[in-house]
Order: C-alpha cells, then sequence, then structure tokens
C-alpha cells in the first residue's frame, strides 16, 4: 500500500481528494498539508511515498516547492491544478521540473467521479515510477540534435506516428527537438486530461523547429507540423486523396483512455502502411502495443523507447513482447533513428 500526502490549500479540495483516494485499497492518505512549508514537515513525519501538489497555494507557490522537492527530496508528485489556462501553462512546468502527471481538479467542467478516474490512474503511475529514472527523463529533454537535422528530408508522403503516457511530455520533447523544420507530418498521442495538452502543444510550438499545435477536425497532416491529440478526444488518420488529415473524434475510451495510442496507431496502420514510422515512449499500460504491432504487420517501421531510458517501462514492453517493434532505443536515439530510416527510404 502506498502512502499518499494531499498538499491543497483549499479544505474541501482535501477532503475530497483525501476521500476518493481512500476509496482504493493500494492507497492510503496518511495527512494533508495546507501550503508547502506545512508540507515539509508532513513530508519528514509521515514519509509519503506520493504527494498530490496543487500550484496556487499561499507562502510559496507549487512550482517553486517543486523545485526545492526534487532538488533536495525527490519523490514521485501528481499535479493536481484548476483547468484554467494560465495553470495548464503552469502544469507543463511542473512536468518539466519531474511532477509524474497532471489531473484537473473538480469544478464546473469535471465532475468528482471524473477527477478520481484521472488521479487513481496517475498515482498508479507514480507508484511505478522509479526515481532515478524520472530524474534522467528530465535530463533527457535536452539530447544532442542529430548530424542528419541538417540535411533536407524530400518526402511529402512520410509520416510519423508517436504514442507516450507516464513520463512522456518529456520523452516527446526530447524527440521532437532532435527533428528539423521539414520533417514528415508528426501525428502525437500523450495521455493528458483536457485543458492542458493546448498547453503542451503551445510549450513545443516554441522550443521546435517544427510547427507544433493541437490538432483539430480535418486538419491536413503536412511535412514540417506536427499535431497533438486534445484531451479528452481520440485522433485518427484518414487518407483524402493524396493528403493525409486527422479527425478527432469522440467515443468510448481505450485500455482506459482517451485520446488512445491504439486508436491513432490502428488508423496509421490502416491508411499509411509503409509509409509510416511508428514510435511508442515510456507509459505505464499496454495502449499502443497492439496498434504498433498492426503497422509493423503493414509496413511500418516501429521504434520503441528501451527499458533504461523510460520512467516507466510498461508501453513499450507490451510492444516489444507482441513483436512489433523494429528497433528498441534510448530515448537520446530515437529522432535520428527516425531520420536515418526516412533518408535511406529516399536512396
Amino acid at each position: 500500500m502506498k502512502k499518499v500526502l494531499v498538499v491543497d490549500d483549499s479544505a474541501l479540495v482535501r477532503k475530497v481528494l483525501g476521500e476518493e483516494i481512500s476509496k482504493f485499497p493500494d492507497f492510503s492518505v496518511v495527512g494533508s498539508a495546507i501550503d508547502p512549508y506545512d508540507a515539509r514537515e508532513k513530508i519528514f513525519q509521515l514519509h509519503p511515498d506520493i504527494l498530490t501538489l496543487d500550484l496556487e497555494m499561499p507562502r510559496m507557490d507549487g512550482l517553486s516547492f517543486l523545485s526545492k522537492l526534487m532538488k533536495f527530496h525527490p519523490m514521485p508528485v501528481v499535479v493536481v491544478s484548476s483547468q484554467a489556462k494560465e495553470g495548464s501553462r503552469a502544469a507543463m512546468t511542473a512536468l518539466q521540473l519531474g511532477a509524474v502527471g497532471i489531473v484537473p481538479k473538480p469544478g464546473s467542467q469535471f465532475s468528482v467521479p471524473d477527477v478520481a478516474h484521472n488521479l487513481i490512474h496517475a498515482l498508479r503511475a507514480a507508484a511505478a515510477v522509479t526515481l532515478d529514472k524520472l530524474q534522467s527523463a528530465v535530463d533527457d529533454t535536452n539530447p544532442e540534435v542529430p548530424a542528419l537535422q541538417a540535411r533536407l528530408l524530400k518526402t511529402t508522403h512520410k509520416v510519423i506516428a508517436i504514442g507516450a503516457s507516464t513520463g512522456g511530455t518529456q520523452a516527446i520533447e526530447a524527440v521532437m527537438r532532435g527533428m528539423p523544420a521539414d520533417a514528415p507530418g508528426t501525428v502525437i498521442v500523450q495521455h493528458m486530461p483536457p485543458a492542458f495538452t493546448g498547453a503542451f502543444a503551445d510549450r513545443l510550438n516554441k522550443i521546435c523547429t517544427m510547427e507544433v499545435r493541437e490538432a483539430r477536425d480535418f486538419d491536413d497532416v503536412t511535412p514540417g507540423h506536427a499535431l497533438i491529440a486534445p484531451g479528452d478526444k481520440h485522433m485518427v488518420l484518414v487518407k483524402n486523396g493524396a493528403r493525409y488529415q486527422v479527425r478527432i473524434k469522440e467515443g468510448p475510451r481505450v485500455h482506459f483512455q482517451r485520446p488512445s495510442v491504439d486508436v491513432l496507431f490502428q488508423s496509421v496502420a490502416s491508411n499509411s502502411g509503409q509509409n509510416a514510422i511508428g514510435v511508442i515512449l515510456t507509459g505505464m499500460g499496454s495502449d499502443g502495443a497492439k496498434g504498433l504491432l498492426s503497422m509493423h504487420s503493414n509496413g511500418a517501421h516501429t521504434i520503441a523507447q528501451d527499458e533504461k531510458s523510460c520512467v516507466i517501462y510498461g508501453m513499450p514492453k507490451e510492444a516489444v513482447e507482441l513483436g512489433g517493434v523494429d528497433e528498441i532505443l534510448p530515448l537520446t536515439q530515437i529522432a535520428g533513428a527516425i531520420l536515418n530510416k526516412i533518408s535511406s527510404s529516399q536512396n
């Protein structure tokens, strides 16, 4: 049983989160804290395994506390934030500092059951995290730029499909920072709640040479552009004449997820075949494994992140065990491998 400390300045939120977490036998709420100073004392008193952390608190904001915590007393942290735009941007920073996941607070758009579902999933992911791998994932967001990046990629028909979950924001950033401005059209699913995927895309757009944004229904998939599936929506690739487009859809959760990596990968397998490259990155569970196998079976080149560089070696492991992976690589080598494959296919 994992011990959880709830850190939030709202007594109501502390009560609601504590009650919801306590419904699950694999977690025990050992206490709560009203601000970072109180949390610091409770950490040393109660020795929790996981923290839930608000970002807007008195005396010290959550980001400052998270930065200090990961430096001096690292532990798995799940951010529980309001879904305001400013908060979502702060949540992206929290992920860069080492937070394991983001969960929206209960409010007008998110009911308590919805929040509880997302929170328990995030806590279980946090419980599976190895701290040294979490720190390595943060460090790996600044990979060396592959030498092939300077070479113009003369392709318009290739598609890159990427899927990730826990630890995936850092992993996707590491891959995307290694891609040139004219890289093939890229479609990405990162397990993330609504209101945060737009901020994630905005952050990538600022630091990558490709243009990155949250996908919209009927967006074209074109060289130099990467599309992030919006939270709580599935994204699929379709072919419209000679063009690739994405469709944004409702539908049931797949592997408890919406967006689902499997949903995207299956559509890429059906509509792009050997013109695709599939990449499965760190994450808990098996979402994407069957879809990557379908891509592999339809002639796509497939890559899985290796165990050592994964925050959680769940999704890549499942894909490897199904036999759907051509290459197993450290995170820092994946962008280069994608570019090498594209370059070799042009010769």
